[in-house]
């Protein structure tokens, strides 16, 4: 069965114009998009999307990197749609990344990982709702 998961080409990617690559591999690896936009998002839509690290030490640092330009918010749908975009995406640090996954062959560190996945079916849906309405989703 199909499901939903929600995934960010984050503004690093972006920058480097990366994001037409990124966005081959998931419709390579099976996925259908049903909903994706460019958008700028500003450090307050960034600490509501994750005010869940607010007590974590790496906050403002990511809060500030995720208003710092464009990134494009997706909804993507496929069988197992969070392990399998999981997997796509790889290891948070690039250096721990398996080969031919989009952190290790588009993130530069740790914090500038080019790409956000979510963590559970439960997040996703949380995720989604936060950047898009149901009539965005197609």
């Amino acid at each position: 069965m199909s499901n939903l998961t929600f995934g960010i080409i984050k503004p690093d990617a972006v920058r480097a114009g990366k994001q037409g690559q990124i966005i081959s591999r998931i419709l390579g690896a099976g996925f259908k998009i049903r909903g994706m936009k460019l958008i700028h998002q500003t450090r307050k839509q960034a600490e509501g999307f994750y005010a869940v690290h607010a007590a974590k030490g790496f906050f403002d640092e990511l809060c500030d990197f995720m208003s710092s330009g464009p990134c494009v918010v997706m909804v993507l749908e496929k069988e197992n749609a969070v392990p399998a975009w999981r997997e796509l995406m790889g290891a948070t640090n690039p250096a721990e990344a398996a080969e031919n996954t989009i952190r290790k062959d588009f993130a530069t560190s740790i914090g500038e990982n080019a790409v956000h996945g979510s963590d559970s079916d439960e997040n996703a849906a949380i995720e989604i709702a936060y950047f898009f309405s149901k009539l965005e989703l197609v």
